[in-house]
């Protein structure tokens, strides 16, 4: 016995293995929790900005006396609302019309939601 000690160092390709798996299972937990987390994020987005824009038609029936209004007059830097910021590539409607319900389309290229003035 000269003193060799048998020493290993690193890890054995059955536990890096067994690493890799329990990370892709915390992933495939965490990614649908995310998208969800996102979706809900956009939605939230999506209404304010709706929210805004019906006060803004609001506002503007009220000062002109009509019942409808164009979008291009309620958005713009002399106009009720500076700019609407999309968050999922959304189209808003180009016209409101006082106590109609809006559908705003296209958010993330799949869903629609509506808003109730």
């Amino acid at each position: 016995m000269n003193g060799i000690k048998n020493s290993r160092k690193g890890f054995t390709l059955v536990e890096i293995m067994i690493v890799v798996v329990i990370i892709g299972l915390l992933a495939a937990m965490a990614i649908p929790a995310f998208q969800k987390v996102r979706q809900s994020s956009q939605d939230k987005a999506v209404l304010n900005n709706a929210r805004q824009l019906s006060a803004a038609s609001d506002q503007y029936f009220l000062e002109n006396g009509v019942s409808t209004v164009a979008s291009a007059n309620l958005i713009g830097a002399a106009n009720y609302v500076k700019a609407v910021n999309t968050v999922a590539s959304e189209t808003y409607p180009a016209n409101f019309t006082q106590g109609i319900t809006i559908s705003i389309t296209g958010i993330a290229g799949v869903r629609t939601l509506t808003y109730a003035p």
